[in-house]
């Protein structure tokens, strides 16, 4: 009979060439892109005052409090132990532990309560590196982010909602909004026959004998977080497809009637609710013009699609800083693993995609705190669906190339990976798909010209700066013509016009903001025409130093 050896188990169970989990780092501070862009459009004192958001974003407990929100998922209670029905929704207290910072930290609608110059700058980079922690929880956050804008159609909806929405006090519950210090909003647009095609929706709009209150009848196939306090809902008035706000519980303490049909099962999203509706006696409050409700609401979507390239940029900030993280920390073949010259160009290439999408997300953002300038407001009816179209396209191979980089590592649950992944195609299909957003792009060429003049103008900027961005601007103008001109080919080729105008936007910031290393390989790949997308594909460049850029420093 063998005998047992305390030493041989000991080595058994003896761990080595294990990366460390990555936590202990600051977030912003760590993010190089992202801090030089907030001094860039912002100022020193943005980052500065940022600093305790990365630090608690890139802890222990952060990232254990986004394992659990994801791990159990939110449940669907259609009625309370007596047969009321209450429809609401139960979440682990890990999400309300993100969603109490992410409201403290001013991620939802504080800034446009805050004079600030600088306020939506600030808001960005801190949506951007909270979202690390877990993307989920994002979803809430952005809507009432997102409804302010769209609440400014009506001064009084304005006055009543906007006070709450950006407050900074998370106070989940269903109760009247006077009773609460803070508010969260939803959004509720598409229905099962239209999807994209809001136009096409059946629910029905009744007017009352109350001036501007109407009663909803109908569904909606998607609503964003049904547990919130306030909605805005679109439906068929006599006018045509009008706007709604539609609240949670009513002035005199009554539940609206907002069945809760089931939760969406989904790919990757989990910690977060997503909800079919049946509205049916819904009482709700015109808000702008009967007939004018795309118009309306459009401020909204304008708002989360920016929201859609901050959360894609986050994505891909988190999965690059995991892989980077991951290749300084293991050992392979007699070396590092980021010693290694093929890691070192798949690395770099990630590092390099999510420098190009920070940037793209922080230039848009600024565009927001001077939303008022015609260059600003030119640049972001364009340059939205471009970024939209292109950062959220670019996120599933990027995420996937990532998780790769941590081999069967990066396969396992524990890692959050496999969350990243998942989470990776939602910023594309949420708030317009690819195709709803390149022919955007196409609606706004057509349409508004001076769209496409602030773009030329945009990129103009790094005229002269490099030789292959030069030319790319050039075959873009070239492509424009052609396509303007056989009308037959321009919706097939919208995506093609898109990703390239958004990459030589990208190229264009990089060249002017960037160091020349990040700028020479974004340019080098990126902008020519043989590239087919495939990371680690680099050739030449520095891409030692782009690493070195790019991995966290605990």
């Amino acid at each position: 009979m063998g005998t047992s050896n305390p030493g041989a188990r000991a080595a058994i169970r003896t761990v080595t060439n294990q990366a460390p989990p990555l936590v202990g780092h600051n977030v912003v501070t760590a993010d190089r892109a992202l801090t030089e862009a907030v001094v860039r459009h912002g100022s020193p004192a943005v980052v500065d005052d940022l600093f305790d958001l990365g630090a608690e974003a890139g802890s222990a407990d952060a990232r254990e409090h986004g394992r659990l929100a994801n791990e159990h998922h939110p449940r669907l209670v259609p009625y309370d132990r007596w047969g009321h029905r209450v429809d609401e929704v139960e979440f682990h207290p890990s999400w309300h532990w993100l969603m109490e910072r992410a409201v403290g930290h001013g991620l939802a609608a504080a800034p446009w309560e805050d004079d600030s110059p600088h306020a939506h700058v600030r808001r960005a980079a801190g949506f951007m590196a909270w979202s690390h922690t877990e993307p989920g929880h994002g979803c809430p956050v952005s809507m009432t982010y997102a409804a302010v804008p769209a609440l400014r159609a009506d001064d009084a909806l304005a006055k009543e909602w906007t006070p709450l929405l950006a407050s900074r006090s998370y106070d989940p519950g269903v109760r009247p909004a006077r009773e609460k210090r803070g508010a969260l909003a939803g959004m509720g647009m598409t229905e099962k026959q239209g999807g994209s095609d809001v136009r096409a929706n059946v629910t029905e709009a009744r007017p009352t004998s109350v001036d501007g209150e109407y009663t909803l009848h109908g569904h909606k196939w998607f609503t964003s977080a049904p547990m919130n306090d306030v909605f805005l809902v679109l439906a068929q008035a006599a006018g045509g497809v009008t706007c709604f706000v539609v609240p949670r519980v009513l002035p005199d303490g009554t539940r609206n009637q907002l069945d809760v049909v089931r939760l969406k099962d989904k790919l990757g999203n989990r910690s977060n609710a997503s909800s079919e509706l049946e509205l049916d006696g819904t009482v709700a409050v015109r808000l702008g013009d009967e007939g004018r409700g795309v118009r309306t609401i459009i401020d909204m979507v304008a708002a989360t699609r920016l929201d859609c390239v901050l959360g894609s940029a986050s994505l891909m900030r988190r999965a690059v800083s995991e892989a980077s993280w991951h290749a300084a920390h293991r050992s392979a073949f007699g070396s590092l693993l980021s010693e290694k010259p093929l890691m070192q160009n798949v690395l770099a290439d990630l590092a390099v995609e999510s420098e190009a999408a920070t940037v793209l997300g922080m230039r848009l953002a600024a565009a927001v705190d001077r939303r008022d300038e015609p260059h600003e407001a030119a640049l972001r009816r364009i340059a939205l669906p471009l970024a939209k179209f292109w950062v959220c396209k670019r996120t599933p191979a990027m995420v996937g190339e990532a998780l790769e980089c941590l081999g069967g590592n990066g396969y396992v649950e524990e890692s959050m990976m496999p969350m990243l992944y998942r989470e990776a195609p939602l910023n594309s299909v949420w708030e317009g798909s690819g195709n709803v957003n390149a022919l955007d792009v196409l609606r706004a060429l057509g349409r508004e010209p001076e769209a496409l003049d602030a773009w030329i103008t945009e990129v103009g900027l790094a005229r002269g700066g490099d030789v292959r961005l030069d030319r790319a601007v050039d075959d873009v103008l070239a492509l424009l013509g052609t396509l303007l001109g056989d009308p037959t080919q321009l919706e097939v080729q919208a995506r093609r016009l898109a990703g390239r105008m958004a990459a030589v936007l990208q190229g264009s910031l990089l060249v002017r903001f960037a160091p020349p290393e990040v700028a020479d390989v974004f340019c080098a790949s990126r902008l020519g025409t043989s590239y087919d997308g495939t990371y680690g594909a680099l050739q030449g460049g520095d891409l030692r130093a782009i690493v070195a850029r790019t991995t966290p420093a605990a």
